[in-house]
């Protein structure tokens, strides 16, 4: 059985009428929810979802291989972006 792909996209922290979306920690706190502490008792943000900067803009990089790893983690970020009428990139690279 094959798994359907899944893309890559990016979260950027602007809705679509052009505002900055906040708090201005949306993204770590986004990030935050899917992060978990490693064995040296640091949180780590996981593989597939991380805060970075697109265009000079607080975003966040979600990488399309989470829906194999996690489908309901996956279409909560995606669900995320669309409910606070968020901009998505979507087929980008989500590599580091």
């Amino acid at each position: 059985m094959t798994t359907p792909y899944h893309s890559s996209f990016i979260i950027v922290g602007l809705t679509t009428a052009g505002k900055k979306f906040r708090p201005s920690d949306w993204a770590e706190r986004l990030c935050g929810v899917l992060s978990a502490f490693g064995a040296e008792k640091r949180m780590r943000y996981s593989p597939y979802v991380g805060p970075r900067s697109y265009k000079g803009e607080k975003a966040v990089f979600v990488d399309g291989r989470l829906y194999e790893v996690e489908p309901m983690a996956y279409r909560f970020v995606l669900h995320f972006a669309q409910d606070n009428d968020l901009q998505l990139i979507e087929g980008a690279a989500a590599g580091k």
